[in-house]
């Protein structure tokens, strides 16, 4: 039997690539399975050891037994109280073992070596590919389609390695056939033992931008730098672009001569039209080139909630401006990362009327003013309680306030705000165990998801990049890795 072995050994190794020790490792996790098989089948608790003498092909079989303390003493058949064994050979966390007899490397032994064999190799194979492709994240892929599945199509990718592209992850009606060569990105490296490994898509962002790097020299060449870019795909897109050579036009360059550059990248993404944005510092113009071909009359920004109010002074570049089926809009919304709320300027100023008039209300009663005296705090800006509470007194100067009354009203706004404050850290629940132990993830951090609200990982793997990006000391490339992880559970 150690002979048969050693030619297990030798020829698997020669035959599959895999090393000596790996296929030694893996005889040893089949005999253990066998030995329990026979003898202790009905025991699972029991634990064994099996080992292989690496130049004879000899086996010894050993059961163990873990020393613990008397009060978790709980698995006899793989356990041992301490007050059981002799204290002077043995302490708690020892291993104990026992020499028992061996199976012969039999029918079954076999079978299930060679299983472990091949699970083996196979986990090797997996990951010689991961380590190939894992710095290739993001990159296009150019493949050939294999085959089709249930949800989607094995994509041949040459060199034994082979990408999933899922019916999610494509163009919308977009039809694929064996042998069509396409192209992809690889959005994910999946690196655990079970489903596709190499994740593709071309209904990403990423796609997009991927395009444009081969299209156009002067992305590739970095003189032109691409910012970020929103699909729905296969209908529209937008992508935004900076120039870092003054002399060269962003959206020029992009497009190419007669439209070359961008009718390739339409064309290999099924027509979907292309606006090509100039990417702004200024949010304002950001938004406003975003919106484009619609005229923008004013931009009302809300930087700590990532909100903007867009005004037109006519319906039709409002309607321009919302799009088909709300594209252009949705698009500049995810493009910029702004909530972009479009209106006309006397709806803009009857909602303005509305809103002073609501603080007004509140300042009325919850600091006890007259309608008078309300009117004059909205008018200088103020517009919550915290604002009135905590600016410095010289403020109220403005609309004559004698120092006494000013006193009174800030002390009643403090009284007022610390009451919300409380109320609404009542409300608040904590974070779960399982948010907490993310890998990212700060105690701090957590309580501030929590007070938004996002209490488990789930709630964390539904938000976007806007929703938490303006969490103090959270960088929108860390949001997006958060959400990213919270997600894992669903490619897994």
């Amino acid at each position: 039997m150690s002979r048969e072995i050693l030619t297990v050994v030798e020829t698997v190794s020669n035959e599959k690539g895999v090393g000596r020790e790996a296929i030694f490792q893996a005889l040893e996790q089949a005999l253990v399975a066998a030995t329990k098989k026979k003898f202790y089948e009905h025991d699972d608790e029991v634990e064994l050891r099996v080992d292989i003498d690496r130049k004879t092909g000899e086996y010894e079989t050993f059961r163990r037994w873990e020393v613990v303390a008397d009060e978790d003493h709980e698995m006899p058949a793989c356990q041992d109280a301490i007050s059981d064994v002799d204290t002077s050979q043995w302490a708690i966390g020892d291993i104990r073992e026992e020499k028992i007899p061996s199976i012969e490397f039999g029918r079954i032994a076999a079978q299930i070596a060679k299983q472990v064999i091949v699970q083996k190799i196979r986990e090797a194979e997996r990951a010689i590919v991961a380590e190939a492709y894992s710095s290739r994240v993001g990159d296009l892929i150019y493949g050939e389609v294999k085959k089709q599945t249930k949800d989607g199509f094995i994509i041949d990718l040459g060199d034994n390695a082979e990408g999933y592209l899922s019916r999610d992850e494509m163009l919308p009606k977009e039809m694929l056939k064996p042998k069509q060569r396409i192209n992809a990105i690889l959005y994910m490296v999946n690196r655990e033992g079970r489903g596709s490994q190499l994740l593709l898509s071309r209904s990403r962002p990423e796609m997009l931008i991927a395009l444009m790097r081969k299209e156009v020299p002067e992305i590739s060449e970095e003189i032109i730098e691409i910012k970020g870019a929103a699909r729905q795909p296969g209908v529209r897109a937008k992508i935004a672009v900076k120039t870092n050579d003054h002399r060269i036009d962003p959206v020029g360059a992009c497009i190419g001569m007669r439209g070359t550059r961008i009718q390739a990248v339409q064309q290999e993404l099924g027509g979907e039209r292309i606006d090509v944005v100039v990417w702004s510092d200024d949010p304002a113009q950001y938004i406003a080139s975003a919106l484009e071909p619609a005229d923008v009359s004013g931009i009302v920004l809300d930087e700590d909630t990532r909100s903007a109010d867009i005004i037109f002074d006519a319906n039709d570049q409002l309607a321009r401006a919302i799009g088909t089926q709300g594209q252009n809009v949705r698009l500049a919304s995810e493009l910029t990362g702004y909530r972009l709320d479009m209106m006309l300027e006397e709806e803009y100023r009857a909602r303005q009327a509305s809103e002073s008039q609501h603080i007004v209300d509140m300042f009325s009663q919850r600091l006890d003013v007259d309608a008078d005296l309300a009117m004059a705090l909205v008018d200088m800006g103020f517009s919550s309680l915290e604002e009135v509470a905590y600016v410095p007194a010289e403020t109220f100067d403005d609309i004559g306030l004698e120092s006494d009354l000013v006193e009174l009203l800030q002390s009643r706004a403090k009284e007022a705000a610390l009451a919300d404050a409380l109320l609404q850290q009542e409300s608040i629940q904590d974070p779960s165990d399982e948010l907490l132990a993310m890998d990212g993830m700060t105690r701090e951090l957590a309580y501030a998801l929590a007070a938004r609200g996002v209490v488990t990982v789930d709630d964390l793997a539904e938000q976007a990049i806007i929703d938490i990006a303006d969490i103090d000391g959270l960088s929108e490339e860390q949001a997006g890795q958060l959400i990213m992880k919270a997600r894992e559970s669903w490619f897994n």
